[in-house]
């Protein structure tokens, strides 16, 4: 014979055991911005290809902002493809 055992935390309140996300939050704020960061990234990379050696800020400080930006980028636009696709499945 099994005794029941007690949840390590117990819930409290009516909160859905399985949250889901706000997919039109999450699809307006990737739409938003996907382009942005990817605007901002060549911004970075044109002013890094114009620095000189002497420039401040340093040509690798705006590179090292490039590629964080790029990195931001891929980040929205894979988030994008999962939303759209999570609303073609669940609508």
């Amino acid at each position: 014979m099994r005794y029941a055992t007690a949840p390590r935390r117990w819930r409290s309140g009516t909160e859905p055991r399985f949250a889901r996300s706000d997919l039109k939050l999450r699809f307006l704020l990737s739409v938003l911005f996907t382009p942005f960061f990817a605007l901002i990234t060549a911004a970075f990379a044109f002013f890094a290809a114009l620095a000189g050696p002497t420039s401040v800020p340093a040509r690798s400080t705006l590179i090292g902002f490039a590629v964080a930006c790029f990195a931001l980028t891929v980040f929205a636009a894979i988030d994008l493809y999962v939303v759209v696709r999570r609303r073609r499945v669940e609508l």
